[in-house]
């Protein structure tokens, strides 16, 4: 419980540092875009809140170090896998140079690393055909890479409003650091607890007032830390089946899995090009109304907060059946294809303008 103390309390600090300092380094940090189909805010606002989350996390495997805990090289082994994905974001929040094709090599480069140093491997699916692939080890590992990278670009594509993916991402590592205590794997638990500890003191921040983002830096951070811990989880307890991690990620895979499918089937597009019908965008523009009488500032930084807790339930319906049966595959596989089932139902009825009256909020 230290750990998760000290990684929320660092990272509380830490990002109200970057916030304060963020009006004299704002031509640096501050996202000065406001005009993309992506961009709902209304002044430009520092984003590199993967900074603060990058600095809680290395203080914990500190601690573990000065306190000589066993697995305190495991921790520091996984942050250190984690720096390609981390810095190539980071380059892209202060420079604006970095193409998407780079920052999804870099991060394929820190899975790489992890199925390297931590035998951080996929070796079991409960897919039919898959499982009998992955017992050939450069399939495992090109399987594992694919994974891990996609799942760090997923939380990259959730990540556009204010608190929408920290606490989606603060949600699953609570599930993770759940399952982990269920069997007993204190290593995984203790960094589930510094992620959620970090995730926690930058979400004071980011929501509802949206002072600072995460960034690519910060989505790229917490969507690896997020995957391997899955699938280390995996690797480590035969007991936990393997649809678990596909339901407990399946808001941030299925969306971007839907938005691939959209853009080059539908619509005829690349799929790396933004647009502006992402699910949460729907919803900021079609669910989230009103509130006239603010100011401009004010009306779109609240409409902005509103729209979160909208994906949070959403989220919530793959994470809490993932965790009252973790150990279950055949009723995990039921609850994912309900979720995908809902979650095309939840998109055609909002971009058909057939959005039940109950889900629009109104002042």
């Amino acid at each position: 419980m230290s750990f998760l103390v000290l990684s929320f309390l660092t990272s509380l600090v830490v990002t109200l540092l970057v916030v304060l300092s963020a009006e004299r380094h704002a031509h640096d940090w501050a996202d000065h875009d406001l005009s993309g189909p992506q961009k709902f805010h209304a002044v430009p606002v520092p984003r590199i809140g993967g900074v603060s989350l990058f600095v809680a996390m290395t203080g914990c495997v500190a601690l573990a170090r000065l306190t000589e805990r066993s697995d305190a090289t495991v921790l520091g082994l996984l942050l250190l896998c984690g720096l390609p994905a981390f810095l190539s974001g980071l380059a892209e929040d202060l420079t604006k140079t970095q193409s998407p094709r780079r920052r999804l090599f870099f991060t394929a480069v820190s899975a790489a690393l992890a199925a390297w140093l931590l035998d951080a491997v996929v070796r079991r699916t409960a897919i039919p055909g898959v499982d009998s692939l992955i017992v050939f080890a450069p399939f495992a590992i090109a399987l594992t890479v694919f994974v891990v990278t996609g799942v760090a670009n997923a939380v990259n594509i959730i990540d556009g409003f204010n608190g929408l993916a920290s606490m989606c991402v603060l949600l699953m590592v609570l599930a993770v650091a759940y399952v982990a205590f269920q069997v007993g794997d204190t290593l995984l638990f203790t960094a589930a607890l510094i992620c959620a500890g970090a995730v926690l003191g930058f979400f004071v921040w980011n929501f509802p007032a949206g002072l600072i983002f995460l960034g690519d830096g910060g989505a790229y951070l917490l969507g690896f830390v997020l995957a391997e811990l899955a699938v280390l989880l995996l690797c480590r307890n035969p007991g936990v089946s393997p649809i678990f991690t596909l339901l407990l990620c399946a808001y941030p895979i299925f969306e971007t899995i839907f938005t691939i499918y959209r853009r080059k089937f539908v619509r005829g597009v690349a799929t790396g090009a933004p647009d502006g019908i992402h699910l949460h965008t729907l919803i900021h523009r079609r669910l989230v109304r009103g509130w006239e009488g603010h100011t401009p500032e004010r009306r779109q930084k609240r409409r902005n907060s509103l729209t979160s807790p909208y994906l949070w339930l959403l989220c919530l319906l793959s994470v809490i059946p993932a965790v009252l049966w973790w150990d279950n595959t055949a009723v995990l596989t039921v609850f994912l294809f309900l979720f995908m089932g809902l979650y095309v139902l939840l998109y055609a009825r909002i971009v058909r303008f057939k959005t039940p009256k109950w889900m629009i909020l109104r002042r």
